[in-house]
């Protein structure tokens, strides 16, 4: 089974930044995407920023130029920089890993617990 964990969330002024953290662990043989989704309070989860295993990315409308996602594939890792923030980003964030290939070759997707990003000032 594998774990999703995530750091980094807190509370920032508008135009501040912080950068996320998520560290997969258990059995992996290899993930396919690696990704970050938001859930602001009254609204559905939305995706904010994934990466492939190759280093393509993905990103929403609401945060290019103003997010960078990265991987660290032998660290089975995904970093989400955010610069810019605005108060309408804030929300829970969690990870997401698609496309786990576990080493017995069974394939699996997980989420994170979640960490809140409050931008306020």
């Amino acid at each position: 089974q594998v774990q999703l964990v995530e750091s980094g969330g807190g509370l920032v002024q508008p135009g501040g930044s912080l950068r996320l953290s998520c560290a997969a662990s258990g059995s992996i043989f290899s993930i396919n995407a690696m990704g970050w989704y938001r859930q602001a309070p009254g609204k559905q989860r939305e995706l904010v920023a994934a990466i492939t295993s190759g280093g393509s990315t993905n990103y929403a409308d609401s945060v290019k130029g103003r997010f960078t996602i990265s991987r660290d594939n032998a660290k089975n890792t995904v970093y989400l920089q955010m610069n810019s923030l605005k108060p309408e980003d804030t929300a829970v964030y969690y990870c997401n890993a698609a496309g786990v290939v576990s080493g017995i070759g069974s394939v699996s997707d997980s989420w994170g617990q979640g960490t809140q990003v409050t931008v306020s000032s």
